[in-house]
């Protein structure tokens, strides 16, 4: 199965205690409900060039930046669906295509091919999509498996027809090893026991129940990125491994 997805939103970040998660989910029971994957341990890949030239630049938090990666919501054998997504932000605005592949074929097509190949795909959305892609491989050329990240997400959807989803991830996990979505979770922690990250989704206004939650609790908005991070701790603990191609 092949299908596309297009997403343009806004995506804010906070930091909550276990207790605070807790209670703001009570509190949107009335308001949300989970998505289709609703539990779930998200397994990412992260690409990037050989001097991590897209972390880079987006820690420096420019106005504009992108990535790409491929994501499973599960252990993936070849068959398997997974999500090719590349992701843009512009001035605080999430610009987000995912193209649905089958796990050998996302892999194949990134790691060895360097394109997508159009010629699979049936409409014009799907076709368009794996363009840009491609031409985001072209542009970068030396793109590489760079980071594995995975973490435990509960994921939840607005009840009232908006386009509103929160997301609590926690147990966020990094390593440089094994790049694989057929492999079970390991890796560095970078993010202490006993906090979660709340992502707040949405392409309009917050709803007021939630501003007040946020508001009652003083929570401030974080700019927190998994990718970031895991960079960043690499660093730190693996120096060798990211100067050398620096």
């Amino acid at each position: 199965m092949i299908f596309t997805t297009i997403f343009k939103r806004y995506e804010l970040k906070y930091i909550l205690t276990l207790k605070q998660k807790e209670q703001l989910i009570k509190l949107s029971g009335q308001y949300v409900r989970p998505d289709e994957f609703g539990r779930s341990t998200v397994r990412n890949i992260y690409f990037d060039t050989e001097n991590y030239r897209l972390i880079r630049n987006s820690l420096e938090r420019p106005a504009y930046k992108e990535k790409l990666r491929v994501r499973s919501y599960k252990t993936s054998s070849d068959d398997d669906t997974v999500f090719v997504e590349l992701k843009k932000k512009y001035q605080s605005v999430v610009y987000k295509r995912r193209l649905a592949l089958p796990h050998s074929q996302a892999m194949y097509s990134l790691c060895r091919a360097g394109q997508v190949d159009t010629q699979t795909l049936g409409g014009y959305e799907d076709r368009q999509i794996a363009n840009e892609i491609n031409y985001f491989m072209s542009f970068y050329q030396t793109l590489r498996p760079t980071a594995f990240i995975t973490y435990e997400r509960e994921a939840f959807f607005a009840d009232d027809r908006s386009d509103l989803r929160l997301t609590f991830d926690e147990n966020i996990l990094h390593r440089s090893a094994e790049m694989s979505l057929a492999k079970e979770p390991w890796g560095n922690r970078i993010l202490k026991p006993g906090f979660s990250l709340l992502e707040i989704k949405s392409s309009g206004s917050m709803p007021l129940w939630l501003t007040r939650f946020l508001t009652q609790n003083n929570l401030y908005k974080t700019s927190f990125s998994k990718y970031g991070a895991a960079y960043q701790d690499m660093m730190l603990n693996n120096n060798e491994e990211v100067l050398l191609y620096a």
